[in-house]
């Protein structure tokens, strides 16, 4: 990219949604019989990332940097966004 505020802005939606797509399908693998579709994944993905950005830290936990620590915060916070949906949908 050539480093315009416009460029910088495409690459980190772009990288979110690979990520959150990504940690979506994870999530939904790790958590049996709760997938929501590509679409639903990626947004759940999204969701878990910045659960897992925010949260995480407050709890002590640090994964480093780079894209599969990326991938492993944003599908522990999409797992867990998944886990309360579903107990949401049965009460």
């Amino acid at each position: 990219m050539d480093g315009t505020p416009d460029a910088q802005l495409f690459s980190g939606i772009f990288s979110a949604v690979i990520i959150g797509g990504l940690a979506g399908w994870l999530a939904g693998k790790l958590v049996r019989g709760g997938g929501f579709g590509l679409i639903g994944n990626v947004i759940l993905g999204i969701g878990g990332a910045i659960l897992a950005n925010f949260v995480l830290p407050v709890l002590g936990f640090s994964f480093g940097g780079g894209f599969f620590s990326s991938v492993f915060q944003s599908m522990l916070g999409a797992a867990v966004v998944l886990v309360l949906i579903r107990m949401a949908k049965k009460a």
